[in-house]
């Protein structure tokens, strides 16, 4: 176990807690979390992993402000589901891209677990992306990308990044649950105790 990796795993343990808190804390911690992964998967060799990482500083970006400002009349973002349309086409936009990526890798890289790589980065991008605008549905995304990484890094050896998917997997468990109570909730005060 590398240094980088026992500070990356810190970090990214703070913004998983965060995210499941609906706090703005989750933007700063996942910034500091993902620059350091990106170091880590070019070291395994892990290059879908690695340049998912490069997204998701952009998306921590886009999700800072949006969660601030994204709601109406520019205030702040509320929990939403996600519409059926909306999740077909994700579905065909995710499969279509999981089989298209995997190719490339097996084509024109050295990339190990290609299509599991693949797998995890387009929906990792997809639960990203619905994190950002706050849609519930980003946890179950969230849930099967950390099982398929729990195994992949235990075969790489990442046997701590492999621990810390297993304590993202029971957040995010933790974070569906809160966030479904939420929804649910008709907000009768001020939210911004959950922006702490």
């Amino acid at each position: 176990m590398e240094p980088i990796e026992i500070v990356a795993t810190i970090f990214g343990l703070l913004c998983v807690w965060f995210i499941v808190r609906e706090s703005i804390w989750t933007f700063p911690t996942g910034i500091i979390m993902v620059s350091l992964y990106i170091v880590i998967f070019y070291q395994v060799r892990l290059y879908s992993d690695m340049g998912l990482q490069v997204f998701y500083v952009v998306f921590n970006i886009y999700g800072w402000y949006n969660w601030l400002h994204g709601g109406k009349n520019h205030g702040r973002l509320t929990i939403s589901a996600i519409g059926s349309r909306e999740a077909l086409l994700w579905t065909v936009v995710g499969g279509a891209s999981i089989g298209g990526l995997g190719y490339v890798m097996t084509s024109y890289t050295d990339a190990s677990f290609p299509y599991w790589d693949a797998s995890t980065t387009i929906m990792s991008l997809i639960a990203q992306w619905l994190m950002t605008r706050k849609i519930i549905e980003h946890w179950l995304l969230w849930i099967t990308v950390d099982v398929i990484s729990i195994c992949l890094y235990l075969l790489k050896s990442l046997y701590l990044t492999s621990g810390l998917y297993a304590v993202f997997l029971i957040l995010s468990i933790m974070g569906y649950i809160e966030w479904r109570k939420t929804y649910r909730t008709p907000v009768t005060t001020s939210p911004e105790g959950s922006y702490a």
